[in-house]
């Protein structure tokens, strides 16, 4: 599986604005989700800033500086202490130049880096050629110095453009390529690629539509206790029984129990088509589509606590009915089936909701549609079992208040899911109105809140008095309510809580942390490996970088939970290779991929061809466990997830190898 990603393409084209006047335009086309850093981004802050270098000016000469078709994005970033600056969607940067003769040619390097919410590309290179023709006499031609020859074999960009900043300092031409040493790493076993283990191992990680599916399906139960779809199973399966022979009504029954799971699982198919697969993964990770669901299910919430509710227009439900009455066999079924969705909506509306922006959240193409057959299965289920077993009607819980206090526990678990998508705008846009104090603060008082509901001490106008009395069930989800409000409350001092580690935010926002430490880290590959095999201890490879927010988030969030670093540092040695840093290699080393030669100038292009090279991988944070006798993978990759229990999963197969 191909890991390395291409988040931004490039298109160049020479337009000639007169006779020797010109402008060579280069479009980015920056994928969904994703953010490319512009040249006027400070270098010595951490991302690496946009710039375009013009080794080879023959014929041309450049006038001015670069000139970006649209202003970048600005947004203040807590972690690097400084405003940022972006581009999303695409842009065009240009030059314009003078020809000095007839035929000219233009060729360089754009350097560039990118991130999403998730990952980052190291600062990338892409080489460009062009040529054109200009409508220059002869003598004309001659008249150009060799000043002006040599300004525009080494020319300088000016410092500004328009409103806009261009720090780009056109490079000079790139020192004669050297070939690699007999004795460098490159060519050593070290360095061998291990694509073939990256593979096997990626095949071995938990796939998310696992999660999604049983997420929903657990949705799909509770659902069932509503007072929308409880009371419609007895009179469902009743209409089935008296219908017609025993034979009969269980296959009316099993129909009516796959028309439903079709009927949702296409709900999910067309939130998929509607969005398609890219929008998904841009909607997971978008900031203001992170608040538009952080409001959706406040309102969802609301809507279970009594205040109103969620329902569809009732023409539908009458004409959908209607329809059941006019046809026969299957399709009147599936008819019944359709009424008993509309008609439930009220109730079932605002938990598919919520499971479908958990499902649209994981960035999954199919998790929508996943999502729906779990939920819709689980909702299945009882009309076919009690059509099997006819008996089991009479045992089963009979309709009453019972089910409004299902609906607002439902409205507290759907208060407690949307700070989670608050959240991620929060650390998208840096506001600091969400940090990890206040997240833990506002879940302790919601599962408090609604542990006190459930022992009966206060109940919403809409449902009537509180119950004093309550049932020994109730009483114990009371506890267990409770018990995880008393559960956080160490997290307010830094305390890990890897139980909820995917949902609240991670430790770098907060304020008062008793649990951070400092790792001792190598930041040369070699010189890490030597260390470890003298040591014998397993690598714990890390590529990084100063311009990656999402591995400050994990060093943040798992690296200094105080088991994993425990783990860490007792057993293993760790190399942490930053692929954006600037420290000049002593000489150019030129190395062959993919059928070019590429030149690495840097300590920070050396350490990203090495994870383009051993592990067909090009974004950040990313780990890998080594051998450090072969350089043969143990354990990973693992990627960006704040998921400690997992991240501990992760070292501990290292540590069994």
């Amino acid at each position: 599986m191909a890991q390395i990603m291409t988040p931004v393409k490039w298109s160049q084209k020479i337009v000639m604005k007169g006779d020797d006047k010109g402008e060579v335009v280069f479009t980015a086309t920056i994928a969904p989700g994703w953010h490319m850093y512009s040249n006027d981004v400070d270098p010595n802050i951490g991302p690496s800033p946009l710039s375009i270098s013009f080794p080879t000016l023959k014929g041309v000469k450049l006038d001015g500086g670069l000139r970006p078709s649209a202003k970048p994005h600005v947004q203040y970033d807590d972690m690097f202490e400084a405003e940022l600056r972006w581009w999303t969607n695409s842009v065009s940067i240009s030059q314009r130049f003078t020809a000095t003769e007839p035929d000219f040619k233009i060729a360089g390097n754009i350097s560039f880096s990118a991130c999403n919410d998730q990952n980052c590309i190291p600062p990338s290179k892409e080489s460009f050629s062009l040529s054109g023709k200009a409508k220059i006499k002869a003598d004309k031609a001659k008249e150009v110095d060799e000043a002006d020859a040599k300004a525009a074999d080494t020319a300088e960009v000016p410092a500004r453009a328009d409103s806009v900043a261009a720090t780009d300092t056109v490079a000079a031409a790139v020192a004669p390529a050297v070939a690699i040493p007999s004795d460098s790493a490159v060519i050593t076993d070290l360095w061998a690629p291990a694509t073939a283990e990256v593979q096997q191992a990626e095949s071995q990680q938990s796939t998310s539509l696992w999660y999604i599916f049983f997420t929903c399906f657990l949705g799909g139960f509770v659902a069932l206790v509503t007072p929308c779809v409880w009371p419609m199973i007895p009179m469902t399966v009743s209409f089935f029984m008296k219908k017609g022979n025993g034979a009969k009504s269980r296959g009316d029954a099993f129909v009516y129990g796959l028309s439903i799971i079709v009927i949702y699982v296409a709900m999910g198919l067309i939130v998929t088509l509607a969005f398609g697969a890219s929008a998904l993964n841009a909607l997971s990770t978008n900031a203001i589509c992170n608040i538009i669901f952080f409001l959706l299910l406040v309102v969802f919430a609301i809507s279970f606590f009594g205040a109103f509710e969620i329902t569809l227009p009732a023409s539908w439900s009458n004409k959908i009915d209607n329809a059941a009455g006019k046809t026969t066999g299957l399709l009147s079924i599936f008819f019944m089936a359709f009424t008993l969705v509309l008609v439930s909506f009220s109730c079932t509306g605002p938990i598919i909701g919520t499971l479908l922006v958990e499902a649209v959240s994981t960035g999954d193409t199919l998790g929508p549609a996943v999502g729906m057959f779990g939920f819709s299965l689980a909702l299945a289920i009882p009309f076919c079992l009690f059509a099997l077993f006819p008996s089991m009607l009479a045992k089963a819980p009979k309709s009453g208040s019972w089910m409004n206090t299902v609906k607002v526990v439902l409205g507290f678990v759907e208060l407690a899911l949307s700070l989670k998508f608050l959240s991620v705008a929060d650390l998208a846009y840096g506001w600091h109105t969400l940090d990890r104090e206040a997240f833990l603060v506002l879940w302790i008082a919601i599962f408090l809140m609604m542990g006190l509901y459930l022992m009966g001490l206060y109940n919403f106008k809409h449902y009537g008095k509180a119950n004093s009395s309550i049932g020994v069930f109730r009483f114990f989800l009371a506890m267990i309510s409770i018990a995880f409000a008393a559960y956080l409350v160490p997290g307010l001092w830094g305390a890990p809580l890897k139980g909820v580690s995917a949902f609240v935010p991670p430790l770098y926002t907060q304020d008062f942390n008793l649990y951070g430490r400092a790792l001792t880290e190598y930041s040369d590959y070699d010189e890490g490996m030597r260390a470890a095999a003298e040591q014998d201890k397993p690598v714990l490879l890390d590529f990084s970088g100063y311009g990656c927010v999402n591995c400050r988030k994990m060093e943040g969030a798992v690296l200094d939970n105080d088991k994993v670093h425990a783990m860490i540092e007792n057993n293993f040695v760790v190399i942490k290779l930053m692929v954006d840093e600037k420290k000049a290699l002593p000489d150019p080393v030129t190395v062959s991929e993919y059928g070019r030669e590429v030149i690495l100038e840097t300590y920070g292009d050396k350490w990203s061809y090495l994870q383009r090279h051993k592990f067909n991988a090009n974004a950040q944070p990313y780990y890998v466990i080594l051998d450090p006798t072969t350089g043969a993978l143990l354990s990973g990759p693992f990627v960006y997830d704040e998921n400690i229990a997992a991240f501990t999963r992760f070292l501990e197969r290292g540590m069994a190898k």
